[in-house]
């Protein structure tokens, strides 16, 4: 089996029982993203709520890996919890304002400013209704 053109590293913190610090190494595309969903769905299942992805070494992202960033906020949002993405590259970071997934996601430049963040609580209240944004 040929090993991925660009592999992807993929690295899990804890600094709070319920905070992952996900921090990802090489491009996030669609020969890579599946690895990256597995990582998330894993720390999901252990009942982690807040996610820190750490974006500051992934030279490339396609929409594979927008779409899992966004899907992981989704189910975050089902237990208040969120998903922070922290130092994106200048690429990366094009595509998420191109995107419009910045005005989602919020954007911290360290670990410490998206942990203040988690402790500030939801940026995005729901709208009337119960339906998320």
């Amino acid at each position: 089996m040929p090993l991925a053109q660009n592999p992807l590293s993929v690295e899990v913190e804890l600094p709070r029982e319920d905070v992952a610090l996900i921090t990802v190494d090489g491009y996030l595309d669609v020969d890579t993203a599946t690895e990256f969903q597995a990582h998330l769905a894993n720390q999901l299942h252990h009942g982690r709520r807040h996610f820190l992805l750490d974006l500051s070494s992934v030279p490339f992202m396609d929409s594979s890996g927008m779409n899992i960033i966004l899907r992981v906020y989704q189910e975050t949002r089902k237990t208040e919890g969120s998903v922070h993405v922290i130092s994106p590259t200048p690429a990366v970071r094009r595509i998420l304002d191109l995107t419009g997934v910045s005005i989602t996601v919020p954007i911290s430049e360290s670990v410490d400013e998206a942990l203040t963040r988690v402790d500030a609580g939801p940026e995005h209240p729901e709208e009337p209704g119960g339906q998320s944004i």
